[in-house]
Parts: structure tokens; C-alpha cells; sequence
């Protein structure tokens, strides 16, 4: 099967910020983040196109589409509760006036749910998991989903109170909000995964997350803009720039990086269902 021509670009996108990691080529250098992300994501989607004749970028533009404007709102979600964790923190950011420098930054948050479903359908393309199921069904009661949401919506205050002691929740708070209301509404869920024994997708996109936490932290490290981190009591032994236990949280990150794209995803279909209807 074919690797479409994207795939090509992409993979030159990824040589040159390589290079340009040594050479500092501006005004590329500047923009390493959305241009090495460019290239993953076309490579990736090339891959998967050659699998399987079906991927984002060549079957499913719309989809595509909208990841790109969900996934830019999604991250600023992030960014303002990291401005009461005070987590992490940009430097050598060029001079950019305000408004340019929040236009870097959509950019840039742009390919994070693009890259990170890219990930998962291309290992669901190899069928890493196909054969992983649970032994035993489980009943999901109501109770159970308006706990977990309880939970969640606690999870989320404690670090806007206590940033210093529950800051990790941030990634994970999201998923125990949104996942249940997803189940409710017929969305794609985790929960709905386990109720049917199905653990394809949520071992796929543990796996993502594992892939994508290391790309991610990788690539920042080398680069010019590039952020850092302040992790109260756990920031001992760093791997590039994130502290070794930091790691971990690229797993829960995962699941709530699905929940969210689903909820937004729904919210944003049902308002075009009601304004063509």
C-alpha cells in the first residue's frame, strides 16, 4: 500500500528541526514545537494511511479539523489552571508582544490532540492489543458515575486551594468529570470499555501516552522557547527536562485527554445539529 507524499514532508520536517536543534536557523528555531509536530503528525498519519487505507488526514478531514480547535481549547484549559499550579513556566521565549505570543502558543496547542490520536490509531493499526479483554463484566450503576463525578469536581477544586499538595490531580480530575457524562450520553468512555470487557482502547491509549510523554519532553529539551518545571517534593531526577516521576502522569493524562475531546466533541455536534436543524 502507498505512503502518501505528506509522509515524505513530514519526515523532512522532523531532519530539519533535528539540524536546526545545532544550526539555530531562525526564524525556524523559534518554531520548532509546531513544525516538528507538524512532521509527527504526518508521518504517523502517512503510516496508518499505508496500514489500513483510512486515517485522518486522508479520509477523515472534518475530523481532523475539528481535533485541531478542540485541542486548541483544551490546552488552554490546562494552561489556566497552571497559572494557580504554577507547574511548569515558559523561557527563551523570542520577543514576541502579548498577542503573538498567544498566537505561538494555539498554534502549538494545536498538535497535541492531533499528534496524541494519531498515536493511538496507529497502534491500534499494528494490533498491539487486539486479544486483551477483562475476565469478568462489570455493572455500572449510577450511584458509581455520580460518585465518580462527585470525586472529580473535588479533585478539581483541591489544587486551586492546596496547589502544593494536589497539583497531580490536575491530570487526572477531568477524566473523573467528563467520562461519566460521556458514559451517560452514549459517548465514547472508558467506562463503557470496561463495562464491555474491551481493554483495546484504553491499553492503546495508555501506550499513546507513554510515546507521547517521551516525544514531548524530548524534543522540548533541545529546543530554544521551551518550558520547564516546578514540582513541589518530587522533582528529583530529571529525564530532559521532567523529573523521573513525572512520567507517570502521562497515563492518567491519557484517559483525560480522551474524556475531554469526546465532551467538547459532543457539545460542539449537538450546536450544529441545532443550528442546521
Amino acid at each position: 500500500m502507498m505512503f502518501r507524499k505528506y509522509g515524505i514532508l513530514g519526515i523532512a520536517l522532523i531532519v530539519f528541526v533535528q539540524m536546526n536543534y545545532l544550526l539555530k536557523v531562525q526564524p525556524f528555531a523559534n518554531w520548532y514545537f509546531p513544525i516538528v509536530w507538524a512532521g509527527y503528525i504526518l508521518v504517523i498519519d502517512a503510516l496508518i494511511y499505508k496500514l489500513r487505507r483510512n486515517s485522518l488526514i486522508s479520509t477523515r478531514r472534518g475530523q481532523f479539523l475539528g481535533m485541531i480547535i478542540i485541542s486548541t481549547l483544551l490546552w488552554w484549559i490546562f494552561e489556566f489552571m497552571n497559572l494557580n499550579v504554577t507547574n511548569w513556566s515558559y523561557t527563551r521565549i523570542p520577543e514576541f508582544t502579548t498577542t503573538a505570543r498567544n498566537f505561538y502558543g494555539t498554534i502549538a496547542f494545536a498538535t497535541v490532540l492531533p499528534a496524541f490520536f494519531e498515536t493511538v490509531e496507529l497502534i491500534r493499526s499494528i494490533h498491539l492489543f487486539d486479544h486483551k479483554k477483562l475476565k469478568k463484566k462489570h455493572r455500572i450503576s449510577k450511584t458509581f458515575l455520580h460518585i465518580m463525578i462527585g470525586i472529580g469536581f473535588i479533585m478539581f477544586v483541591l489544587p486551586l486551594i492546596f496547589p502544593m499538595y494536589f497539583y497531580p490531580l490536575v491530570w487526572i480530575t477531568f477524566f473523573f468529570i467528563l467520562d461519566p457524562i460521556n458514559y451517560l450520553h452514549k459517548q465514547p468512555s472508558i467506562i463503557q470499555h470496561i463495562k464491555d470487557r474491551n481493554l483495546v482502547i484504553p491499553l492503546s491509549l495508555l501506550a499513546a501516552g507513554a510515546v507521547m510523554g517521551f516525544f514531548w519532553e524530548f524534543w522540548n529539551y533541545w529546543a530554544i522557547p521551551k518550558w520547564t518545571y516546578d514540582i513541589p517534593f518530587f522533582g528529583f531526577f530529571k529525564i530532559f527536562e521532567m523529573p523521573i516521576l513525572g512520567y507517570l502522569g502521562y497515563f492518567p493524562f491519557a484517559f483525560e485527554l480522551y474524556a475531554m475531546y469526546f465532551f467538547i466533541r459532543s457539545l460542539l455536534l449537538r450546536k450544529e445539529k441545532l443550528l442546521t436543524s
